[in-house]
């Protein structure tokens, strides 16, 4: 009996430690510390690239100078960073009465703006080693100079120049320029103190601000990857609201002619291994990727690390804007299919009254100086005023 008893005693201890050894092990897709399982492929067998993703961190392009030779942040470092960028978020900014120019943000920015964590890396630019884009060719800074002597010139009469404020840096305050009646040297996307058409507004206030390539900003970031065996589709929900479709055919047929155009260029894929190589060319000159133009090539890589995490590498190019090609490396992390099945929202175009509401506004104006009841049109400032952030406001990542 007593025998018996003991051996029941020591059967109950040996399922009470797998018990207890079964609760601390983690299961199956739990997070261990260990790498999320390899996706499964395509039905047809290739690399599985498919779902939604999303930035799962917030890392600056270009590495913040106070931090030149550091290519990842410190757990301290992040925490810091983090805390500062909460407050200036959360930060509610009050106008000032009856300047305009204090109006702009004028609102709780935690309303509107995506917030995530630092992420580890200081910079996405991994090339050059310093995290910042190459320097700027003899041609590009040209082009530089005369956008900016232009947008100082339709600047020039408003109180951005007569206050000195950051947006009439290297301006002088004075009469209207003739120049406001002259078309910009080069097709404009930036901000220009003018409104006799949509195209002297910017490509967001246009609803045209997608462009490639496209590392997500504070407004959010989402991306659907859908693919069949000759092409791969790419929903980029960026912006506000600013959301497009991209077609990349998988063929080894060559690029359109040279002279035929596109707004995000001309995209031919391959696959080599595991990865998805994207050769695109033939921008438009209508738009600009930090100076680049019609001259702007890259070459993408689209990679599933796991289950879990696809990684974006695009190297950048061109010989008329940087002195050498630079690369980015941006970490896509998957989302669940069911909680996000209904998500797209390109709501620019569709509810863009400000637009319209603008270019009226401008018309009012120049009726009211016509009738003598108004200042000039060319001294009010509706882009590129500048009042510019004080040293807390700012983002220490940026």
């Amino acid at each position: 009996m007593r025998r018996r008893l003991a051996e029941l005693i020591a059967a109950a201890a040996v399922l009470a430690a797998v018990v207890l050894l079964l609760n601390l092990t983690p299961a199956a897709g739990q997070d261990a510390g260990a790498p999320a399982a390899p996706a499964e492929p395509t039905a047809w067998g290739e690399p599985n690239l498919q779902g939604l993703w999303t930035t799962r961190y917030d890392t600056p392009l270009q590495r913040p100078a106070r931090f030149a030779d550091q290519e990842f942040f410190s757990d301290e470092e992040r925490a810091a960073l983090d805390e500062q960028r909460t407050a200036i978020l959360e930060r509610d900014a009050r106008p000032e009465v009856g300047n305009p120019l204090s109006t702009g943000g004028a609102y709780n920015r935690a309303v509107f703006l995506v917030h995530k964590e630092t992420g580890r890396r200081t910079s996405l630019i991994v090339d050059p080693p310093d995290g910042r884009m190459p320097p700027y060719t003899e041609e590009a800074q040209e082009r530089r100079r005369m956008i900016r002597e232009y947008q100082l010139a339709l600047l020039q009469a408003t109180d951005t120049c007569k206050d000195g404020l950051s947006g009439c840096a290297g301006g002088e305050y004075g009469p209207p320029s003739p120049r406001r009646d002259e078309a910009p040297p080069i097709y404009f996307t930036g901000a220009m103190n003018r409104a006799d058409n949509p195209e002297d507004r910017t490509l967001g206030e246009r609803c045209m601000l997608g462009r490639l390539p496209d590392f997500g900003g504070a407004a959010g970031f989402v991306l659907q990857i859908i693919q069949s065996p000759a092409a791969v589709s790419v929903f980029y929900d960026t912006g506000q609201g600013q959301g497009w479709q991209r077609q990349i055919p998988v063929t080894d047929r060559p690029h359109l002619r040279s002279d035929v155009r596109q707004w995000r260029g001309d995209s031919r894929a391959r696959w080599e291994g595991e990865t998805l190589v994207v050769d695109v060319r033939n921008f438009s000159p209508k738009n600009d990727f930090y100076g680049s133009r019609e001259n702007l090539h890259l070459v993408e890589r689209w990679t599933r690390l796991d289950s879990e995490t696809l990684e974006y590498r695009v190297t950048v190019e061109d010989p008329t804007t940087w002195t050498r090609p630079w690369t980015a490396v941006l970490e896509l992390a998957r989302q669940d299919d069911a909680a996000n099945r209904i998500y797209k929202e390109p709501r620019c175009h569709e509810g863009n009254y400000g637009l319209p509401a603008l270019l009226a506004g401008a018309r009012a104006d120049e009726r009211a100086y016509a009738a003598g009841t108004g200042p000039h049109p060319a001294a009010i400032c509706s882009a590129g005023c500048g009042a510019g952030l004080s040293a807390d406001e700012r983002d220490p990542l940026r």
